[in-house]
């Protein structure tokens, strides 16, 4: 099937995208900060360049996209067009991620990830479930977190 756009619209249209500030993350960022805790942003030293650091805590946040991260829920799904671009497109995303998981564990930093569908959609957490589950695995000794919509 072809694009619904001309190439120059759909380059338009994908430059757009933003990488950081985006939406979900500044709704994390606003819970945190209204929470008192304190954290730099998108720090380029550290692999993956995490949305959120929190040297404090040891402990970083990646506020990821459900598509652009390959997230097993109903919010991803497999484009139907151009599978031989977006299949080897998401698959090297969610490797990034691991590997970004991975070597941040090594440096031994804590590690967590609050997914789109937490934060937006039909099984989206309510905003203070969403605070209060970061603040709790802030204040742990738990290396990793998960944060993905109810069931």
């Amino acid at each position: 099937m072809a694009d619904v756009h001309d190439k120059e619209t759909r380059s338009k249209n994908m430059a757009a995208i933003k990488a950081g500030n985006t939406k979900p993350e500044m709704i994390v960022r606003r819970a945190l900060h209204n929470a008192g805790f304190r954290y730099r942003l998108h720090e380029k030293t550290l692999p993956g360049k995490p949305d959120l650091v929190l040297r404090k805590y040891n402990a970083v946040i990646f506020v990821n996209g459900c598509f652009w991260h390959r997230h097993e829920c109903p919010q991803f799904k497999w484009p139907k067009t151009k599978v031989g671009f977006w299949t080897p497109k998401l698959n090297k995303n969610a490797s990034n991620d691991k590997k970004a998981e991975h070597d941040l564990k090594v440096l031994g930093w804590r590690v967590g990830v609050v997914w789109e569908c937490a934060l937006k959609g039909p099984r989206r957490l309510t905003h203070d479930e969403m605070t209060r589950t970061i603040v709790r695995w802030l204040k742990s000794e738990n290396q990793s977190l998960s944060l993905s919509g109810s069931t």
